[in-house]
This record gives structure tokens, sequence and C-alpha cells, in this order.
């Protein structure tokens, strides 16, 4: 059976250890992965076939930022939606979400619910002419769109400075507010949300029980059922606490050590 090709994206520093053995991870299931970026990327793992993201969304010098946090998140958003309109069949997939089994979409469809309301988009697939693809691509071109599935408090401070002729940028709405909730929102209006796999088919453990990955690894497995197929490490956290509290190291007896021994990769 041939796997769908995974697509990434990478901007910054080297591959950190949990980007490293994540990618390694679709690699040893046996899927093609192509990482896209604007240079090249250090401590790509072998097999991994580099690509250049100007094939995508072609002026790097438009990469949108979170002013708080300095994440190209906002610009990544967009580069996946743009992917999957251009390249049907292919399966997107955050840098810091773990392969346990293969990827496998149901007629183009392949992403997971956080919860009953809410879509994660850290792996994603969606048919090239999904009309969701359509109206995500759409609404990312403006900038300065108004969300209108963000909260009341922070709809409301957007749409006062747009009726002062201040419009908000996306660098300084909320954190994701190009991601789940703008894929989601769409999803519900195209009929498309149907499509969403249960929390734990991708989502195992959720983004408020991180920690369980810093202790004993049966604590995650506890969480893991027979049609799981991804672990999702939650990247920009997970590397802070494993920087500040681990020297970098996964602690022993830990889902991320004992995950790291499985593929040969090292901290």
């Amino acid at each position: 059976m041939t796997l769908a090709t995974i697509a990434m994206f990478w901007d910054g520093p080297p591959l950190g250890f949990i980007e490293r053995l994540c990618v390694q991870s679709f690699v040893d299931a046996g899927h093609p992965v192509v990482m896209f970026s604007y240079g090249p990327v250090e401590g790509l793992p072998a097999g991994v076939e580099a690509a250049p993201a100007t094939d995508i969304l072609p002026n790097p010098k438009t990469m949108i930022r979170h002013a708080r946090t300095g994440s190209p998140a906002p610009y990544s958003d967009k580069f996946r939606y743009h992917l999957l309109a251009r390249h049907d069949g292919i399966i997107w997939s955050d840098t810091d979400a773990y392969c346990l089994r293969p990827f496998e979409p149901r007629a183009g469809y392949f992403f997971g619910r956080e919860n009953d309301a809410v879509v994660a988009n850290g792996v994603l697939a969606l048919p090239a002419a999904s009309p969701t693809l359509k109206s995500l691509i759409a609404f990312c071109d403006d900038e300065y769109a108004i969300p209108v599935w963000m909260g009341h408090r922070h709809l409301a401070e957007i749409e006062r400075r747009a009726a002062e002729s201040d419009p908000m940028h996306v660098s300084e709405m909320p954190w994701g507010v190009w991601g789940p909730r703008a894929l989601s929102h769409f999803l519900k209006e195209h009929d498309e949300f149907r499509h969403a796999l249960p929390p734990h088919v991708l989502y195992p453990v959720s983004f408020g029980d991180r920690q369980l990955y810093f202790r004993k690894a049966a604590m995650t497995w506890g969480r893991v059922r027979e049609d799981t197929v991804s672990i999702h490490f939650y990247g920009r956290r997970c590397r802070r606490r494993l920087e500040l509290r681990h020297d970098g190291v996964p602690p022993p007896g830990s889902i991320l050590a004992e995950l790291a021994e499985r593929h040969g990769v090292t901290a």
C-alpha cells in the first residue's frame, strides 16, 4: 500500500529533539515526507525531501509572525491551506505530531476534533476542491479581516478598532486566530465538520494534560486506543518545559524517552 505524502513547514532554528522525533516517526511508518522551507533546514532526518516554500507562497518577506510570541503560526496556517488546495491527496502535519500508525484519509478528509466544538489543524487533509479550503484561503488573504468566530471580548475589541479606522492586524489578534477556530467555523458552514475524527484518534492527550509526556510512559499509553494514530506533543510548550526543567533531555521512563529509543533519536 502506498501511503500519502506528509507535508510540513519549518522556519527557524535547527530542528529540535521533538521535531526530529516526530519527523522520523513518519519516515519509519513508511510515509513519504516533504519539508517546505525558505532555506536549508538543519537536523532534517535522512529520507525527508526538502522543498522550497516558494512553490506554495512565493514571497517570504510577507511572512506574518504573532506579535506576542514571534511565532510564524499565522503564516503556517495560511501556508497549509494553500498547500492542500494545490496538492490534492497530501496530508499536512505540524512538526510536533508523532505518527503512531499510518495516516489514511477517507475520501480526502483527515482531521480530528479537540472537543465537540473545535477541530484542530495540526494534522489536516481536505480535498483540493473543498469549499472550506476556498473560504479559508480567501479569508487569510485579508490580514485585517474580522474573525467572527472569536470570543465576545476579543471580537468586541477587533470590531471597535475597525469602527475607529484602526483595524487590528492578524499579528495583533489572539493566538491561533487563523487556526482551529477558523477551520472549525468554515467546516461547519460548508457541512464538512462531520468528517472530523474523535479527539482520541489524533489528540489522545489534550493540551491541558501535556505534563503527562514528562511522567511515566504508561500514563500516556493509557490514553491511546486501538484506533489512535497520532500523539500531539504541543511543541512550543513542551520544548520549553524540556529545556527549563530537564536540560533538554526527556526524563527516563517518559513517553518521550521511550519513543526516542524506538526511533534512534538523541536529545
